[in-house]
């Protein structure tokens, strides 16, 4: 991914929008790339701060932003887990046909 791309999906980050596709390719970047984590960390510290500002809470933009990055980690590895588990109950269930029809038909 590009670093246009990344920063078009920026926002789309903040605001918790990435699809599974785009997540992985924006969190590889965004470990790669030192400009676009720089400019991730000014938007997310502008936007957030200025709403916790308006709502007049104490904050930690940089442990937020930290937190976020964590949890979207996380939720691939989730997700890439759950792929593999369905792989691996697929197989199962096509072993399971297999058998199944060759009893049937061994009869």
């Amino acid at each position: 991914m590009e670093c246009k791309e990344t920063e078009k999906l920026i926002r789309k980050f903040i605001d918790d929008e990435l699809d599974y596709g785009e997540s992985i390719e924006f969190m590889e970047h965004i470990h790669e790339c030192e400009n676009c984590r720089e400019e991730l960390a000014i938007q997310f510290l502008v936007t957030e701060g200025m709403a916790n500002l308006e709502q007049g809470s104490v904050f930690d933009l940089q442990g937020e932003l930290n937190e976020r990055l964590n949890n979207m980690e996380r939720k691939i590895r989730i997700n890439e887990n759950l792929r593999y588990l369905s792989y691996v109950a697929e197989f199962f269930a096509i072993i399971l046909i297999i058998i199944f029809l060759v009893l049937v038909f061994v009869k």
